[in-house]
Parts: C-alpha cells; structure tokens; sequence
C-alpha cells in the first residue's frame, strides 16, 4: 500500500443473488485513531473487489464484511505521489500540497472508440499541454460522432432494455484502463457522467436506474486520485431529468464517494446553482472572461471556462473559432485568475474530430497553450484579479475634478447596473492579475497600444517584460520600475502581455 495511490483487495465469492451493480461487500480500514468505510463492488465471474485511497502513511488494519468475510494489516508507505485534486479558495492544489493549474481539453467520446484510435489519442496527449481530460461514460451520437460504441456499460434484459443492474464487466474495465492511463501522464479524468445526446436510451433512464448506474459507479471509481466527476455535458438539455433529480444526482455523489473528489455541473445555456454545498468548482459555457472576477468573489469557488467554442473550420459557430481567438481566450482566463478547456474542430476525410473521437491535434492553439502553462507554472502562487488604480491614469485633474478616492466617476462606476457594467467591461476590459506583490501580469489582449503603462506599488522594483502570445516571445524591456510606469514597445499589435516581476 501506497500513500494517496490506490489499494485494491481482491476476493472470490459468490455471484450476488439479486442486483450485481449494488453487491453487499463494504471494508473499514483503521489507521491509528482514523477510521475509514468504503463499499466494494462485484466485477463478474465470482470476484469481488474492494478499493482504497490511503492519505496517510502507516498501519492499517482492514476488515470486510458482507458477501465476504476477511479482515488483515498492511503497511502504507509515505509517498510524494501527487493524489488526489482539491480547491483552495479559488485556485486547485493536489493532496500533498503542490500547486495544480488545469489546462483541460475535451474528447468526449475517448473510450468508444477503435483501440488503434484510443492509442493515437492517448500518444498525442503524452506530449501536450494538456493535464485534464473531459470525456463521457456513455456513448455520444451527435454529427461527426454517430459510430457506435465498442461496448455499453450494462447487459440488456431478455425485453432488450439496459438492465442497470448488471453491468457490462468488459466495458468497465477498459474505462479503468483509460483512466489509469491518463493518470500516468498526470492528467486528470473529468469524467461526464450524462449527457443529452444519445441514442440508445441512458440519457432517458428512470430516477432509480440512475442511482443504481452512479452507486455502482462511485463505489468502483472513487479510489482513484485522478478522477472528477462532472455530472452533466450540458444538464438543461437532459429534459428527462428535473432540477430535484440533478440534486439528488449531488447527494448520491457526495454519499458514496468518501473522499471528495471535484464535482460541478456544465450547462449550455442555463448556468447550475454553483452556490451549492456539493458543487466544488464552476464548470462554465460561455465567454464572459470579465466576469470571473466577480464570478470568483460570488461563488468563493475556481472558475473554469470548460466550452467557449472550440478551434476548427466546421459549420457549426461554435467550432470554427481560429487557433489566434483560441489562445487569445486561454490568456484572458489565466491572467485573471480562472482556467480554461481547449476543443478542436477541423474537418477531416476520416471524419476524425479531436472534440468528439481524439486523434491527432491539428491546431495551431496547443503549441501556445503549453507556452501560457509554462510561465504560469514559473510564478510564485496563484494569480489573484488585480485593479489597478485607473485614477491615477486622469492625471492630478479629471473633468475638473481633482483625482482620487472622492472623484465622482467613482460614483458613477459604483451605480452601474450589471448590464451597464457589462457593456463597459466588452469594450475594453484588460485582464489583470497578481501574484501578492511580486508579479504583475497585464494581458492588453485585443487592443494595440504603442505606449502602454503599468501602475506598480512605489516601495518596490519590477523587471518588466513583454509577452508576444502568439509568437511565444518574452522580452525584457525595464528594470528598476516603479509606480506609473511607461513604456515603448516599439510597435502596435495584438496578443501582447506585460509581466513585471519583483527585482
């Protein structure tokens, strides 16, 4: 036994009387003056398995109960495996402390896929940018990704309807397979656990085949560390489901897994309550980056930009934004202090989509993304939002008013009306952010000034570079600056950041 890796017990048994999904095994595992219950599950053929994610290093002792009986000790060896993922205030940190910053991409139909194709996608994502996954349980049947499944997750009934009480054991297994690989490389599995677009009947369940699928689920999955659940690819269109059912969706979650991974709710037009107690993280579908400031002090949760559309040339609005609007996007996210999910949409003869089967990428984003996750990974902490003083900008006098914290643009700002503040912010936000007072990030993003200017605290000396996005250059431009601080960049162009880092 390994410290946050998963413990797995393996026994025979046998074959459950009734529900093969909902087998009566459980285990206790005792550490010292900790306690942990887990329940186990039925993986066919007689055999019985039941897993563990020990955080702590020690002694346990484990006892099973229920369709077997066995009880015995095992050392769990400290360990600097990362483990699992968790919030701290609006950022994600790993078990053991060190810093995680999501860089996600989406392929939502991974694991239906040919083994020839699995393995091309799993190889391209070895050497991206990219540490998290969204992928679905269930096969998706939607426009460039209308193949069927290599297998479903249940048996059928002798009437051919999906009896969720009897799992397809072939099918789970490959799902463990992907998800152990994807660990392996350090990316995360977000894994989609319904959607609309579906036609063989899961996304039309009732209420309690549902609950069956997620216990049987949970209790399967929930020892792996490098798993999300994210309950819905776009929740408002399962029509079949009601608002009460998505929130007992929440509190199966939350009752069967024992160690809380990260759980949110992705919509396409009608955002879910991330104000809940279960909801962990805000799993957004839209591209409203200048909100998440405000998002952030809302909510007291990450905000995670899951779909904004995705790189590509296919009909859809939605899927043909270019590779310069792509990472034009990733930048304002990161630099104010929420994160991003890439997607990519080119058409292909081979009707081979990044977004829908994986693959090869195509895209011109991914080389640009790994270049943003770099520096953002280089920096002291987390980017928190930053504002800087615009007053100081007017000068001594502004309207004929002098500046400062009595001007009455103050007033003004402060009385703005969420559309109003909206429409101001469309125009010509800027995206800012800080790492305490040593580093100040200004992504200038659509606008070209010639002459830009940073507003730095006055006790301190900042080195200042400038970020060519696209191009992934970075330049020293000043040293020594402090307070209002000019500067000449010499030419006029999009994409640019300005980075002052404490000398």
């Amino acid at each position: 036994m390994i410290q946050n890796k998963m413990f797995e017990l393996v026994f025979q048994g046998e074959k459950p009387d009734s529900s093969e999904a909902l087998a009566d095994i459980k285990a206790v595992f005792t550490n010292g003056n900790s306690s942990q219950s887990v329940k186990g599950f039925y993986d066919g053929n007689g055999t019985y398995k039941v897993r563990f994610l020990p955080r702590e290093a020690g002694v346990y002792s484990w006892k099973v109960t229920g369709a077997v009986k066995a009880e015995g000790q095992e050392e769990c060896t400290a360990s600097t495996q990362h483990g699992m993922v968790h919030t701290q205030g609006c950022h994600f940190v790993y078990e053991n402390g060190d810093s995680y910053i999501p860089f996600g991409t989406t392929v939502y139909a991974l694991i239906h896929q040919d083994d020839a194709l699995e393995k091309e996608t799993l190889q391209t994502l070895q050497t991206s940018p990219f540490n998290k996954i969204r992928f679905c349980v269930f096969p998706k049947s939607y426009e460039f990704n209308e193949n069927g499944p290599r297998e479903f997750a249940f048996c059928k009934d002798a009437e051919g309807n999906w009896d969720v009480d009897h799992p397809n054991y072939k099918f789970w297994n490959h799902l463990e397979e992907v998800i152990s690989q994807l660990q392996e490389m350090d990316i995360e599995s977000d894994l989609i656990l319904f959607h609309p677009y579906d036609r063989w009947g899961f996304s039309k369940l009732a209420p309690e085949q549902n609950e069956t699928y997620l216990r049987y689920l949970v209790r399967r999955l929930s020892a792996f560390p490098g798993i999300w659940w994210s309950m819905a690819n776009e929740y408002d269109l399962c029509f079949a489901k009601s608002k009460e059912e998505w929130y007992k969706i929440e509190e199966i979650i939350k009752e069967e897994d024992v160690y809380g991974h990260l759980l949110s709710n992705h919509y396409c037009m009608k955002p879910y309550d991330y104000s809940r107690e279960n909801m962990t993280h805000c799993s957004l579908q839209n591209v409203l980056f200048h909100k998440a400031d405000k998002l952030m002090r809302k909510y007291q949760k990450p905000i995670v930009f899951d779909e904004f559309c995705y790189e590509g040339d296919i009909h859809y609005s939605w899927g043909n934004i270019s590779a310069q609007e792509m990472t034009h996007r990733f930048w304002c996210a990161y630099c104010i202090g929420a994160f991003a999910t890439h997607g990519e949409t080119y058409l292909s003869d081979d009707d081979v989509l990044w977004w829908a089967k994986g693959g090869k990428l195509k895209g011109k984003s991914p080389e640009r993304i790994a270049f943003l996750r770099e520096l953002m990974e280089s920096l002291p902490s987390a980017i928190e939002p930053w504002y800087e003083p615009e007053s100081v900008t007017f000068g001594d006098e502004f309207l004929g008013y002098k500046a400062g914290p009595d001007h009455p643009i103050i007033s003004l700002v402060t009385s703005l009306t969420e559309p109003e503040d909206d429409a101001g912010a469309l125009k010509d936000k800027i995206f800012s952010g800080r790492c305490g007072d040593q580093v100040y990030i200004k992504y200038l993003g659509k606008h070209c000034p010639r002459k830009p200017f940073f507003i730095l605290p006055e006790d301190h000396k900042y080195k200042i570079d400038v970020i060519d996005t696209w191009n992934m250059t970075r330049k020293t431009i000043m040293t020594g600056a402090s307070g209002i601080t000019w500067l000449d960049l010499g030419e006029a162009k999009e994409g640019i950041a300005l980075l002052a880092v404490d000398e």
